[in-house]
């Protein structure tokens, strides 16, 4: 940890959208985004569902390819400059994390509550999961969702930058709005996304899920930094999911 500050240093952008560190056209982009849909649909090969579920060290596979996948990818077209992604984090950074987890939290239980009750709800499947596992799958599981949650995160910024470099480049957008353009955008793919974790009920996917994705981006609008935004939604799925075995355990 470092003593930074949770906003991006002085004169820090966005990358790539504006050139730089290096400008990346629209084939690049395209490449980019393939690698990430291809990432994205090793989650449902169904040998990889049977490992995750079964709560196996196989679970962890899935989990690696999916953000190194489109990692590499941006590595191939940008050359070192792909690291500009990540930096170090201050404690104030975690601070922020922290806070958006709580806020996240709470806008989320309110709209999950409005929506639920016009539109019905879906139970998430992994909590099923979890309650049928033993602690050491359980760990397993659990140790297995940093990557998978490191590569929920990429698979928000990458698709953000691609928005952002379309809406402020070819239709010539002012950056503002094209950054809130991008944000709402890249939010509600990423809640499109979780449409078959949720029985296809579009309204919990495109309101709860995108509201919640929304809110938590927050970090890396505030930091430009993709580790502050990894580490809020780590520690808020983990408060979730801590929660939901830890009540269980006791009714149970």
């Amino acid at each position: 940890m470092t003593p930074d500050h949770t906003t991006a240093p002085p004169g820090a952008d966005f990358p790539f959208y504006n050139g730089r560190p290096v400008a990346l056209g629209a084939r690049q982009w395209c490449f980019i985004l393939l690698a990430l849909a291809a990432a994205y649909g090793a989650l449902y090969i169904p040998a990889m569902v049977v490992w995750r579920v079964s709560g196996g060290w196989a679970a962890a596979v899935p989990a690696l390819v999916f953000p190194l996948l489109p990692l590499l990818a941006l590595r191939a077209v940008a050359g070192p400059q792909w690291q500009v992604l990540f930096r170090r984090m201050g404690w104030r950074d975690l601070g922020l994390a922290v806070g958006l987890v709580f806020l996240s939290i709470g806008v989320t239980v309110a709209v999950a509550l409005i929506v639920a009750h016009f539109f019905g709800a879906v139970p998430n499947p992994v909590i099923k999961a979890l309650a049928g596992m033993g602690t050491k799958e359980r760990l397993v599981f659990m140790a297995s969702t940093v990557p998978h949650l490191i590569g929920e995160e990429i698979l928000t910024v990458l698709p953000f930058l691609a928005l952002l470099t379309w809406l402020a480049g070819p239709l010539g957008w002012p950056r503002r709005r094209a950054i809130v353009g991008a944000w709402v955008l890249a939010s509600v793919l990423f809640g499109a996304l979780h449409l078959p974790t949720y029985g296809w009920n579009v309204a919990q996917s495109l309101i709860i899920i995108s509201t919640s994705r929304a809110v938590l981006w927050l970090a890396y609008l505030r930091t430009r930094n993709l580790s502050v935004a990894a580490l809020a939604h780590i520690l808020n799925d983990w408060l979730l999911l801590g929660f939901v075995v830890l009540l269980g355990a006791v009714i149970g």
